[in-house]
Order: C-alpha cells, then structure tokens, then sequence
C-alpha cells in the first residue's frame, strides 16, 4: 500500500501513476501556475475562474500530501502561507514540456 507521498510501486504503467496523482479539479492548473513561482491562496483563486475555496484547497491539500508542493507560513506582516514546487514536483518539469510540445503539434 502506498501513500500520497509517494508514487505507487506496483502500478504497471507510470503514466496511469503519474495521472491518477494530477487527477482532480484545479491540480494540473495550479502545478502550472507554481512553475511560475510561490503561489498564494487568493491569487490561485483568482487566476482559476470558476474556482472556489473549497475545491482550490482541497487540490493544494492533494498536491501537497503527494510531495509535489510545499507550504510555507511567511510571518512577515501581513502573515500569509506560500506554495512552491518541491524537487518531486520540479521533477515533472520534463513531463509537462513534453506534453506542452505535443498540443502544440
């Protein structure tokens, strides 16, 4: 058995692996968005139209349990909390260009 931190060892396919780990509502799109750098909660939600509170953390929630984000409380004033793409989640990095690359074709 297999947590969410870490990739299934006995799924016969990597890619179903990889999908079932992306799998959910706003997740590929905020992986997408914290390539860009730290993301913050208010700004995911508005730079996901149709996004709701609920569903945005959940998927951080995700994403975070499987390794691919970290969350970072900044204590700065205003206090506030960051996500940023661990060396799990940067791994994918390739993954996506090549995935890029083929929507382009």
């Amino acid at each position: 058995m297999t947590t969410m931190n870490e990739f299934p060892e006995d799924a016969s396919c990597p890619a179903t692996s990889l999908l079932k780990l992306l799998a959910g509502k706003w997740k590929p799109e905020i992986y997408r968005l914290a390539l860009e750098g730290p993301v913050r909660f208010n700004s995911l939600l508005r730079q996901l139209p149709g996004s709701n509170k609920q569903s945005v953390a959940v998927a951080l929630k995700e994403l975070e349990e499987a390794g691919l984000l970290q969350k970072t409380i900044i204590t700065e004033k205003p206090l506030h909390i960051e996500y940023h793409l661990t060396e799990k989640g940067l791994s994918l990095v390739p993954v996506f260009k090549q995935l890029e690359s083929f929507s382009a074709e």
